[in-house]
């Protein structure tokens, strides 16, 4: 089993900045890739932005230039930093990853976490 701790959520006024932090621990033999998503009332759930386990990312248009996700492998921890925040931002955040649980064999596991809420509003 993987637990995710996320942590980095709150109150912002507009254009200002939050940073997320999610920590993968629990039967992990390498992460494949993690993600962000977010989640506003009464909308599905959307892809922010991702990473690989060789560095690549992915972002959102919406969050392109102001949103940045990084890793540090050695900590199984991936982080969100997001700068200009926009009343539109606020959500529930959650941290998603892929991971490789046995050294037999290349069977990968989601996980998600337990989704973090931000708010930006004056």
């Amino acid at each position: 089993q993987v637990q995710l701790v996320e942590s980095g959520g709150g109150l912002v006024q507009p254009g200002g900045s939050l940073r997320l932090s999610c920590a993968a621990s629990g039967s992990i033999v390498s992460i494949n890739r993690m993600a962000w998503f977010r989640q506003a009332p009464g909308q599905q759930r959307e892809l922010v932005a991702r990473i690989t386990s060789g560095g690549s990312t992915n972002y959102a248009d919406s969050v392109k230039g102001r949103f940045t996700i990084s890793g540090d492998n050695a900590k199984n921890t991936v982080y969100l930093q997001m700068n200009s925040l926009k009343p539109e931002d606020t959500a529930v955040y959650y941290c998603y990853v892929v991971v490789r649980q046995s050294v037999y064999n290349d069977y990968t596991y989601q996980y998600w976490g337990q989704g973090s809420q931000v708010t930006v509003s004056s």
